[in-house]
């Protein structure tokens, strides 16, 4: 019997640190560039501060957030690498993220304003990063208020107030070449806001553009730092293409409930499923609150007693149904919900599939009262332990 459910545990995540660390090595040795890990939404769902000392020890030299919360929790856990955080708002107090050396996302003239605001009142120059936008159309500055933006950091740069280090955009479609905006579009769209930066008087010393698809498909895209996220975690980016990236997460259950019922009955929720014969069903208490998504109700599988029972219904918040057919389970019988697939289990690319969504999802909607255990990378296992942070 394993810790967890000798504990009583419903379910755990498993967390393979050295798969994290094979990826990244991977994605270095692809790249022309150094490596930005994207550890952002807790590290796609596996835990932000093991996993950021992990990608570290492998090769990274950079960390991306989405937030300054995310940076600052990186900081308080000791990370003193780069860190570039992206997303804020125009009004958003930076001083916090300034004076703990937390590079800056900077999207429009009001950010930047901002940014220059809050380094004036703590006395440090803030380091920032103008993004254009090449064609995603969601973050970063369109070609009509990229010049604006240039002049305003012109002239906060000559004030002292701030540092513009980088110049970045963000690719819309790398791994579906046949899907907009392409490419070679962005690229050329990217290499514009790079001479116009220049005309304007700025010499950045980061340019980056590749996601995790171009850095393995797209070399000219990597310019001076390639931003890598889901490959990091082991779920291949590029349809139809594969590198050797291992998944690292695992997600395992077990049957709480066996019971057998008649043919013709109907499971879960609105009875949207009915037995075809006599069926022994095992309830798992794993549900949408975890992560299993809804809309893989009468579609998703998971692996119980060495064979994929499908999932018997309607998914609901705490638990999901599965139809062993004839065959027979017994109560505490583990079932791996989710994983690397070496055993036949279900992979997080496939439980997309079934929701209709992408592998990012699912990743980071395995929820906090889900506990994780980690496996390998023993420097960030052993510190995470002295941190009392698992």
């Amino acid at each position: 019997m394993t810790s967890w459910t000798a504990r009583g545990g419903l379910a755990e995540a498993t967390v393979d640190l050295d798969a994290i660390a094979h990826n990244t090595e991977v994605l270095a040795a692809r790249a022309t560039a150094p490596v930005l890990a994207v550890v952002k939404a807790d590290a796609f769902g596996h835990g932000m501060p093991p996993v950021a000392r992990t990608v570290l020890d492998a090769g990274a030299t950079w960390l991306g957030v989405a937030t300054n919360a995310e940076a600052l929790r990186l900081r308080e856990s000791g990370v003193t690498a780069p860190v570039l955080s992206w997303l804020h708002a125009h009004d958003e107090d930076f001083e916090p993220a300034i004076l703990a050396g937390v590079d800056l996302g900077v999207s429009s003239a009001a950010h930047l304003e901002r940014v220059a605001e809050c380094a004036t009142r703590v006395g440090v120059r803030a380091s920032v990063h103008l993004k254009v936008d090449t064609g995603l159309r969601r973050g970063g500055a369109d070609h009509t208020a990229w010049r604006a933006l240039l002049d305003r950091a012109v002239r906060q740069q000559r004030r002292g107030r701030l540092v513009v280090r980088g110049v970045w955009s963000h690719l819309g479609a790398a791994g579906v070449p046949a899907v907009s905006p392409p490419v070679a579009a962005q690229v050329r769209a990217f290499e514009s806001a790079l001479r116009e930066a220049r005309d304007a008087g700025l010499d950045p010393e980061l340019r980056h553009l590749a996601n995790s698809a171009a850095t393995l498909s797209e070399p000219t895209t990597h310019y001076d730092l390639v931003r890598v996220g889901i490959a990091l975690y082991g779920v291949e980016p590029v349809a139809g293409r594969v590198t050797g990236l291992r998944p690292a997460m695992t997600l395992r259950s077990r049957a709480v409930l066996v019971k057998k019922v008649p043919a013709g009955e109907g499971v879960s929720y609105e009875h949207r499923y009915r037995t075809v014969g006599e069926s022994t069903l095992a309830l798992v208490p794993v549900g949408f609150a975890d992560g299993v998504p809804r809309l893989a109700s009468n579609r998703g599988a998971a692996l119980l007693a060495g064979r994929r029972r499908p999932v018997a219904g309607l998914v609901a918040m705490d638990q999901l149904v599965l139809d062993l057919g004839r065959d027979e389970a017994n109560l505490g019988d583990e079932v791996l919900v989710l994983g690397p697939g070496d055993d036949g289990e279900p992979t997080a690319a496939e439980w997309a599939a079934w929701a209709e969504t992408n592998p990012h999802e699912i990743l980071t909607g395995i929820g906090a009262r889900i506990p994780r255990r980690y496996l390998g990378g023993a420097r960030a296992s052993r510190e995470l332990e002295e941190l009392s942070l698992v």
